[in-house]
């Protein structure tokens, strides 16, 4: 019973929060940019920032908070 999602190459409007989330990490990674000229702070910096902004999808929850609230319902069943 397990649901397969299949997203065609190319066709970025299938994978709307893969781009979300991209777009996200583009504002402080330029495109183009080899990621291996940053610093491990600088990468930490960027992912810490974007899962702790809040989304729309998540009912205005970061992702940190989301998961942090699922894991409680699991650990509370």
């Amino acid at each position: 019973e397990t649901k397969v999602y299949f997203a065609h190459p190319y066709s970025s409007w299938e994978r709307g929060s893969n781009e979300r989330a991209n777009g996200l990490l583009r504002r402080l990674i330029s495109k183009g940019k080899r990621i291996d000229g940053y610093q491990e702070d600088d990468i930490f910096f960027a992912t810490e920032w974007a899962n702790n902004l809040p989304r729309k999808c998540l009912g205005y929850k970061s992702p940190n908070e989301y998961f942090d609230e699922y894991l409680d319902r699991i650990y509370a069943a």
